[in-house]
């Protein structure tokens, strides 16, 4: 079985979550609700990783992001791809302002309240990587 591992980064604002929806550009997983998320190249430090995609998808500088939880790294399977498992390293970011800058890799995004998770149509197992990191 093929395994990609990924960082998925949730950013936290005044109490409230950001969730993306993944554009009709992007390879993988279209439509879907979803946080900050990126592939790990090579034997790339997964915090780094996370705080590049944090800036290519949202906009928010390094320097405007606290990290307040790097969770437990997970692995999880998808139905769109039977013989492949994504391995998950999960964080979760501080961010001030309630801004946000989309790149072409998502088309639209909400702040919500963690409960309200359940009410989106997720990449697989959002809800629990949210819940390793609550």
């Amino acid at each position: 079985m093929r395994s990609t591992k990924i960082v998925t980064s949730f950013v936290v604002s005044q109490e409230k979550i950001l969730i993306l929806k993944r554009s009709n550009h992007v390879k993988s997983m279209k439509g879907l609700w979803g946080a900050v998320s990126g592939i790990i190249e090579g034997n790339e430090d997964p915090l780094h990783r996370a705080k590049i995609e944090i800036f290519e998808e949202i906009g928010a500088k390094p320097e405007s992001i606290e990290l307040l939880k790097a969770g437990k790294d997970m692995t999880v399977s998808s139905p769109q791809y039977p013989d492949h498992q994504w391995h998950i390293f999960p964080f979760l970011f501080k961010m001030e302002t309630m801004e946000v800058l989309l790149n072409w890799e998502n088309s639209s995004y909400r702040w919500i309240s963690p409960d309200d998770i359940h009410q989106y149509e997720t990449v697989p197992n959002l809800d629990e990587v949210l819940l390793n990191l609550l």
